[in-house]
C-alpha cells in the first residue's frame, strides 16, 4: 500500500546563504585621540588613581567595576588605559566583553550624547592623572628634602645636648619636631610625605628649627603646596602694640610674654640676649629642658627645674580638655630624661615670683628678681619681668651689657 500524501506544504529553500560567524575584530575605540604615549607616562597606580577620582563624579548607574578590566601587562601601554577606561566608566555591563561593531542609531532613535563621552573624558582622565603624578613627585621631593636637611644640623647647631650615640648624622625627627612646637607623629607623617594639611606658620617654625635659609625656604613653601609670603609673616600669637612698647620700655632690663602653653609670644633683646634664647626657641619649658646656652647660663638649674616641671604641670590642670600640654610634656620627655624623670613625680606648684641668677660669659653673674604678671586681656597669658636684685650691681652690668651692644635705651621712670 503506498502511504498517503502529507497535506503540508513542504519548506521552501533559504536563497540567502548561511551567516558567517564573526570574525575576532579587534576593539574599536571612537574616543581616543591619537596615540600619545607620552601624555600620561607609564605610572598605572596614579592613572588608577585618577579613574578613582573620575567615578566618583558619574551618575551611580555608571559606576562600573574597573578592577579586573585594567591591563595586567604594563606593555599596554598608558593609551591602552584611554581605550579601555571610557568602556568601564560608561558601560561597564559591556565593559568585558564590547560589541564588534557598535550599531548605527537611526534619526529617530538618536539620543543626547553623555556629558562624559567623547575626547572631554579622554582629556579630563589625562589631566587628573597629571594631578595625581604632579602630586606624588611633589610628595617624595618633600620627603627627600626633609631628610636633607635634618641630616645636616647638629644638636649643637640648635643648643641642645648630643643626647648619647647617633645611628645617622644630624637631629632626630622628635628633636626636629619638639623644636618647631608639632607633634612627633604629625611631624613624621609630613617626613614621610603623607597626605596632610600644614600651616604657613607651622612651615616657618620647621623653617627655623632646620635653620633654613631664605631660598630653602621658599622651597620648602611650595613642596608642601603653599606659596611663600613675600613679606615677613607675622607672629602665630600677634602681642598687642601697648605689650611690646612694654617690653621695650623695660630695656636694659629682660622681659618676654608667654601663653598658657607657656609658648614665647613676645620677647625683649634683652632676654634673648641674658638668657641665650635663640631663634628657635619658642616655649618656655622646652628652652629651660633643652636649650645647652640656657643650661650653661643658668646657676642653679638642677634646682630650679624641679619647680619648673611642677609649675607647668599645675597650670595645665587648669585646662583638662587641652591636649596641648600632654603633647608638649610627651614630646619634651622623649627628647629630656631629666624632664621625663621629674614629669613621672607628678609635683605640683604655682609660683608668682623667683629669684634667677645667670653667668653671663660677658658681664659676670646677673641676679634677677622675676615676677609673673596675668593679663587679663589674654586669658592664660603672663608677661614676665626680671628686675635687677637690689644689693647686687646687675643694673649697671646691664648697662654696661647694652652699651656694648652698641643700643642706646632711656631707662624708664
Amino acid at each position: 500500500m503506498e502511504a498517503p500524501l502529507s497535506t503540508a506544504p513542504s519548506p521552501l529553500p533559504d536563497p540567502r546563504p548561511a551567516p558567517a560567524d564573526p570574525p575576532n575584530l579587534p576593539r574599536r575605540n571612537t574616543l581616543a585621540a591619537p596615540a600619545r604615549r607620552d601624555a600620561v607616562g607609564t605610572d598605572f597606580d596614579g592613572f588608577t588613581a585618577a579613574v578613582a577620582d573620575i567615578r566618583r563624579h558619574l551618575p551611580p548607574d555608571r559606576r562600573g567595576r574597573v578592577a579586573g578590566h585594567l591591563p595586567a601587562s604594563s606593555q599596554a601601554g598608558p593609551d591602552r588605559f584611554a581605550v579601555l577606561l571610557p568602556q568601564v566608566l560608561l558601560h561597564p555591563a559591556r565593559a568585558a566583553h564590547p560589541p564588534a561593531r557598535a550599531p548605527s542609531p537611526s534619526s529617530s532613535t538618536r539620543t543626547r550624547p553623555h556629558p562624559w563621552r567623547g575626547n572631554s573624558l579622554r582629556v579630563c582622565l589625562m589631566a587628573s592623572a597629571r594631578s595625581s603624578l604632579s602630586r606624588d613627585r611633589r610628595r617624595a621631593e618633600l620627603r627627600e628634602f626633609l631628610r636633607s636637611r635634618r641630616a645636616r644640623v647638629s644638636p649643637a647647631d640648635v643648643g641642645m645636648p648630643e643626647g648619647g650615640r647617633r645611628r645617622t648624622p644630624g637631629l632626630r625627627r622628635e628633636e626636629v619636631a619638639v623644636l618647631s612646637g608639632v607633634g612627633v607623629s604629625w611631624y613624621t607623617w609630613l617626613e614621610q610625605g603623607r597626605d596632610i594639611t600644614v600651616s604657613e606658620e607651622v612651615i616657618d617654625a620647621i623653617a627655623r628649627a632646620l635653620l633654613l635659609n631664605a631660598a630653602e625656604r621658599g622651597h620648602l613653601y611650595r613642596l608642601a603646596g603653599l606659596n611663600p609670603p613675600r613679606d615677613v609673616p607675622a607672629p602665630a600669637v600677634p602681642t598687642s602694640p601697648e605689650l611690646r612698647r612694654l617690653l621695650d620700655s623695660w630695656l636694659p632690663r629682660p622681659g618676654y610674654v608667654r601663653d598658657r602653653h607657656w609658648n614665647f609670644t613676645a620677647v625683649n633683646d634683652m632676654a634673648r640676649e641674658v638668657f641665650g634664647y635663640g631663634e628657635t626657641d619658642h616655649n618656655c619649658l622646652v628652652s629651660f629642658f633643652t636649650n645647652t646656652r640656657y643650661r650653661a647660663l643658668h646657676r642653679h638649674w638642677a634646682e630650679t627645674a624641679p619647680q619648673v616641671a611642677a609649675g607647668f604641670r599645675a597650670d595645665a590642670a587648669h585646662y583638662p580638655d587641652d591636649p596641648e600640654f600632654d603633647r608638649i610634656a610627651g614630646d619634651l620627655a622623649a627628647v629630656s630624661p631629666e624632664f621625663a624623670e621629674l614629669w613621672a613625680r607628678h609635683d605640683v606648684a604655682e609660683h608668682t615670683s623667683a629669684v634667677k641668677a645667670v653667668d653671663h660669659a660677658t658681664t659676670g653673674t646677673l641676679v634677677f628678681d622675676a615676677t609673673l604678671l596675668p593679663l587679663p586681656e589674654h586669658p592664660g597669658h603672663h608677661l614676665i619681668l626680671h628686675n635687677p636684685r637690689p644689693g647686687t650691681d646687675t643694673q649697671q652690668r646691664l648697662e654696661e651689657l647694652m652699651r656694648r651692644r652698641s643700643v642706646v635705651v632711656a631707662h624708664p621712670g
